[in-house]
């Protein structure tokens, strides 16, 4: 996961056990050292281990080279990526690059190699038809290689194959399926860097299936807290496509917020009740450590029964807790939830022209409450 890398600060989320977190390198860190190894092996006869890069805010990280392999017309590295403390389905996957010069006047050309995904669908910010190789990465291997080739004293026509070894396999535990990247991994990355528990790289795959789905012409979207809830949406809209989905998870703010910008008729928003209950408190970052239920706040739900069950309410241990003794007497506290859930969500995006339909599921997916 990358964010954009300025004046680093130490936060609370960057430390384990009072140590500050290790940063790491993200896909396009690696791609982009693995090419200038092998353009450099092909140029000038030989390797370098390690291997220097500069990265889009002008750092200089060096690379270990994990395999090496040259013939006559071609060369080819391989990076082993460290993300640091991140926990990122890529770490200590081998990114490679296999370059070989091109024909005259045929410029810089990117190709995916085995485990590199291809963009099917439109939205991304790289056309169908092309290798899931984003645009920093792509201008950051293309600086190297340019100035590999100015300084050999040959024209910059090069061919540059990405590869992720176990690739496919590895795109599996990412939302690449549902943005329309088949066949393995993106290469990704906006600075170079991996900053641990980043919320940065979610966000964008947010974003990045909003902006298929309008591509595609989609007038309905879905964001659900978890698979629970999204099941219990496919059961309400059977004729969904899967690019409907949005993987929003806890980031109820990063999908209104550009929703807001970009905005989709209808959407249909679904959590848990506890999820949701911090929506309706306002709340817009739904994860637990950085929004908690205020039991008060339910407590006030409960009309002129509160003054009966303030005890009882006050003294629970979880929403669900609260949930399940209201019911017992009578007490309908998931429809006020999803009432205000939704008037928060209306709020946060704004006059932007989007429908909202708000689900509050059960821990089993049981719709419990419907506002629109």
């Amino acid at each position: 996961m990358a964010i954009e890398l300025g004046q680093r600060r130490t936060r609370s989320s960057d430390m384990r056990d009072g140590a500050p977190l290790r940063r790491g390198w993200t896909t396009g860190a690696c791609a982009t050292a693995a090419t200038k190894a092998a353009l450099t092996a092909l140029l000038a006869g030989d390797f370098p281990d390690p291997v220097e890069i500069v990265l889009p805010k002008g750092e200089h990280p060096a690379f270990p080279l994990a395999r090496t392999e040259r013939s006559e017309s071609t060369a080819f590295a391989a990076i082993v990526k460290d993300a640091g403390d991140d926990p990122d389905v890529t770490h200590l996957a081998e990114i490679g690059a296999r370059v070989r010069l091109g024909p005259p006047g045929s410029g810089i050309v990117f190709r995916a190699g085995p485990g590199v995904g291809m963009v099917t669908r439109p939205g991304l910010p790289i056309p169908p038809g092309e290798p899931a190789i984003n645009p920093v990465p792509r201008a950051m291997m293309r600086a190297e290689v340019e100035a590999l080739c100015a300084a050999h004293g040959v024209p910059p026509d090069v061919e540059i194959a990405i590869e992720v070894r176990d690739g496919e396999r590895l795109a599996e535990k990412t939302w690449n399926g549902r943005l329309g990247i088949v066949g393995g991994l993106s290469i990704l990355g906006t600075t170079g860097i991996v900053h641990p528990f980043s919320c940065a790289a979610w966000i964008h795959s947010i974003h990045r299936g909003i902006d298929v789905a309008r591509a595609s012409g989609l007038a309905h979207v879905v964001g659900a807290t978890g698979s629970a809830s999204e099941d219990a949406v496919r059961r309400r809209h059977p004729e969904l496509p899967e690019i409907a989905y949005l993987d929003m998870g806890d980031f109820a703010g990063g999908l209104l917020k550009y929703l807001r910008r970009h905005p989709v008729p209808r959407l249909t928003l679904a959590g848990g009740f506890a999820k949701f209950t911090k929506l309706a408190q306002g709340s817009l970052d739904l994860h637990s450590g950085r929004s908690q239920v205020d039991l008060a706040f339910l407590l006030g739900l409960a009309g002129e029964a509160a003054p009966r069950l303030e005890a009882a309410v006050l003294g629970a241990n979880t929403a669900k807790e609260v949930l399940d003794f209201t019911a017992s007497q009578g007490i309908d506290l998931a429809a006020p939830i999803a009432a205000r859930a939704r008037a928060v969500a209306m709020e946060a995006l704004g006059d932007a022209p989007v429908a909202v339909e708000v689900l509050v599921t059960d821990r089993t997916g049981r719709v419990i409450a419907h506002a629109v």
